[in-house]
Formats: C-alpha cells, structure tokens, sequence
C-alpha cells in the first residue's frame, strides 16, 4: 500500500479531541470484539463434554461441530458490509448483540447435534458482524493519530473475551466434583469432567455457554447509546447529522471534515458491491492486499491454539486440570501482549511490527514443530503395556509424548508465540482492515476480507484434527511454512498507513499485488 507523500514523510496530525467521548464510544464497539472472543473460544472448554453428551466419535465430525461456527462468520461477514450501509453501523451492532444472546441460550440447551450446530451458526454470524461492523465503525469516529490505539481495542476486547472465556470454564471446572461422575458409554468418546452437573440439573459445559447472556446483554444496551458512524450519515445525505456526532468527538469547527467526507464520496450512487471490482482476478489490487492480509492471520494457527489447546495439552499428556490452567496462561499472555501493541501500533506504525511477528511466530512455530515431531509417540504397544499415562487411549495414538523439559520447552515456545501474535498480526491485521480501504469501498471491501479471514479460519480449525491425528509435529510445520511466506508478503506489499486520514485513502488504490 502506498500511503500520501505527506503523511509518510512529515509528522503525524495531532487534533483537539473530546479523548473521553471518543474513547468511550469505541470501547463499547470494541465489546463486538468481547463476544466475538467468548463465543468463538468458549468451546474449547466444552468440546469434549459436547462430544460425549451426543457420542460424536468421528474426528472429522468432532472438528466440523467446532469450525461450523466459522462458516457462519464467514456468512455474516459477507453481509455485515451490505446491512452496514443499507441500515447503519449502529444498528448492524444491536443484530449482533441479540443473535449472541440467541446463539448462547441455544448452545447451551441443545437436543441434538444438529442443533447444536445450528446454534453454533448463529453465534457464527454474530461473530461475523461484530468482525465487520465493530472495526469499520471505530475507523470512521476515531482521529487519525489515535485510529492504530482505538480500533486495537477490537483485538483487546477479543484477547480479553478468549481469556474470560478460560476463565469462566476454569472456575466452572473447578466448582465441579472431582473426578468424572457420568458412565462411560463409549471408550473412544469417554465423558469428561465438564460433564458433571454443576447445579439447577445443568452440567458445567451448559454453565459455560450460558455466562455469554450477560456480557450479550450489556453489549445490546449499551450500543443503543452510541451515535450512529458520520461516514455513513453523509452517505445518507444527512451532513447535519454527521456534523453534529464529529462536533462530539473534536474541539474545533468540523465543517472541513464534512466537507472532506462528502468529496470522499462523490458519485452517481450508493457505496455497494460492485465498487470492489477490478482487473485483478476480479477484484481492486487493494482488496487483494486485506483478503490476503487476513488469509495470512489464520494460516499462522492462532485460532488452532484457542479452539483445541486443551485437547492440544491432552494429547502431550497433561491432565485435564493442567491443560484448563495452561489453556489459560496463553490466554493471558494473549491478552497482555495486545497492550503491546496498542502502545507501539501509532509510533512505529504497522508494517514494522507485521514484519517483527512473522520473524518471532516463524522461530517460535519451528521450536515447536521440531519438538513435536522428535518426541516419541504413542504407540498401540504402549497402550497394551499402560507403562505411560501419555498414552493410555486408541485417541492417544501418534501423539507425541513430551518429557518435563520438553514439555517446559512446549509451554514456553507457544506462550512467545502467542505474544508474537498478540503484539503484531492480531490487532494490526482488524485495524489494517477497517483504516486501508476508501469511503466508497470501505463496507463491501471489509466485509470481503473479514469473510476471507473467517473461511480461512475454517479450514484450519477443520483440518486440524486430522492433522493431529497424523502428526502434531505436520500442523505445526504447516504453521511455520505460513509465518515465513507471511514476512516476505508484508515485506513486497504492505506499506504504511500510520496517521493517514481516511479520506486521503484513494491514494492506496493504486497497490499491485
């Protein structure tokens, strides 16, 4: 991308702005983000206990029950970009918040498995919108120079809904008895401690699904109360509106960016669609840039950790409590390296800190690529000998069985991961998508690229249980092949977007990919 001459070269713009206005409107978009986090990861505590209740034995069944969520993020996405300028920003939210109240009550009362999933859909939409909606809109309020620290916001309130989501399941897990009290129908689906009830006749992987309808709640009400996007409001021909939500947010007379708006989109119609199209394969270069963007953030195996660390951590031989602890220690790491980010993402600008992440995911994914595929694995003779609680199941065969040190030595590498990514291609990659794109195409540009992300993220989350069960040690080689492509692809491509008004942004069209 090729940002103005001007804004690369000389300083960055600072403007008199109500801080606390602006900051206040964007953390409560950014709680998008929040469900986006818990609904998304909350079946990581779960999964095993789902798959016992409803006796899915199949692995690829066990991996489509998790990753269909994502087919329908990718359908939400797609939309989210056309409801966003047919009806607003603002009431593209209140969807989201009312279809993650939805997704939760359904998730955690299903009669069957192909409820289950239907449910996992809707959440899955949800998802999508919020991924769509909650960066475009805090783009579209925030100043230039603040854009890189509000729109990360989004990535922190995701980090921060992961980790709630370890949590909640940890704590739930945890007021459980010990021990598993269901029978055990089924060797190769056996019943987990999840299974237990917890209290009302629930059992704790119910609990799980249901805390998500109090943070659905709070998201519905409070973005009821935040003013609708000034970007869309001149689309709409209501300047005066507009005017008056920027008058909120900056100190000095806004007409001039009213007026810088309404330039920006010129024309003889609506934003829509057909806007994005293009000689490249059919689409502008500059989308190009975001699909693959955001293809590159899921092909490093970010979600892969989130959806089955605890599965992960099983499969190397930690119990099931070692594996909620650990799951939830990444979690953290996850949440305060994004501080990382928000820091640095408006000083040293995003490309620097994409570049830094490829190299540190790179050398730490190797670390664990080759630690995992030089242990010793788990074979049907140990099985029969039951020497090694590592590998006392049929699931157990081919995993990797981890010593103390080169279990440290796992812990470790995935926690730095998991910082790399924090710090860099999480965040800058959400607020990359909702800053690169003009006016006119903003909507259905975003909602192209957040669809890719999601599909992207459905083919990992879909093969990775198959690829487990050939080799722990291939997934992550897959893994580090994709951090490595991904250093050289920012390195050509991508260049800075730091400070750049959005309406100086038609000066990215001209990206050839």
């Amino acid at each position: 991308m090729v940002a103005p001459t001007t804004r690369e070269t000389g300083p960055v713009v600072v403007e008199k702005v109500h801080t606390g206005k602006v900051v206040g409107i964007s953390i409560i978009a950014a709680l998008g983000g929040f469900l986006f986090g818990y609904d998304s990861s909350v079946i990581n505590g779960a999964n095993k206990a789902v798959f016992y209740q409803f006796q899915i034995e199949n692995t690829s069944l066990q991996g489509f029950v998790v990753a269909i969520a994502l087919l329908g993020s990718a359908v939400g996405a797609f939309f989210g970009g056309r409801l966003a300028d047919k009806i607003g920003r603002k009431k593209v939210m209140v969807i989201a918040a009312i279809l993650f109240l939805i997704a939760g009550l359904g998730q955690a009362f299903p009669f069957a498995t192909w409820d289950f999933m239907l449910w996992r859909v809707v959440g899955g939409f949800a998802i999508g919108l919020a991924a769509v909606i909650s960066p475009m809109y805090i783009s579209e309020v925030a100043p230039a120079h603040l854009r890189g620290r509000l729109s990360s916001l989004f990535q922190l309130a995701i980090v921060v809904g992961i980790f709630s989501t370890q949590l909640v399941n940890q704590i739930i897990i945890g007021m459980v008895p010990d021990g598993v009290q269901e029978p055990v129908k089924n060797p190769a689906v056996p019943p987990v401690e999840a299974n237990n009830v917890l209290a009302l006749g629930l059992q704790a992987w119910q609990w799980m699904f249901l805390c998500m309808v109090v943070p659905a709640v709070i998201y519905w009400l409070l973005s009821l109360t935040i003013p609708e996007s000034p970007r869309y409001l001149v689309a709409e021909g209501k300047s005066a509106e507009a005017k008056v939500v920027l008058s909120k947010i900056y100190v000095e007379d806004v007409d001039t960016k009213v007026a810088a708006i309404e330039e920006s989109l010129k024309g003889d119609h609506k934003p829509s669609m057909k806007d994005i199209k293009g000689p490249k394969f059919g689409l502008l270069p500059l989308v190009w840039v975001g699909i693959i963007l955001a293809i590159f953030q899921q092909f490093v195996g970010i979600n892969a950790v989130f959806y089955y660390s605890n599965l992960i951590w099983s499969a190397v031989g930690f119990d099931e409590s070692r594996a909620f602890t650990t799951s939830t220690i990444i979690s953290a790491v996850n949440v305060i390296f994004t501080f990382v980010a928000i820091a640095f993402i408006d000083r040293v600008g995003r490309k620097l800190l994409l570049l830094i992440g490829s190299a540190g995911m790179f050398v730490t994914l190797a670390i664990l690529a080759v630690t995992f595929v030089t242990a010793e694995k788990c074979t049907q003779q140990l099985i029969d000998a039951g020497t090694n609680s590592s590998c006392n199941a049929v699931s157990q065969l081919n995993n990797p069985m981890l010593s103390d040190s080169s279990g440290w030595i796992a812990v470790v590498a995935l926690c730095t991961y998991v910082a790399f990514f924090a710090a860099t291609w999480g965040p800058i990659v959400w607020v990359l998508l909702g800053e690169m794109f003009p006016n006119k195409i903003r909507a259905a540009a975003l909602s192209i690229g957040v669809m890719a992300n999601w599909i992207a993220n459905f083919v990992v989350s879909e093969s990775f249980p198959t690829l487990v069960s050939i080799s722990l040690g291939l997934a992550y080689g897959i893994f580090t092949v994709c951090a490595l492509l991904s250093f050289f692809y920012v390195l050509k491509f991508v260049k800075e977007t730091k400070g750049v008004e959005l309406e100086d942004m038609e000066s990215l069209e001209d990206v050839k990919v």
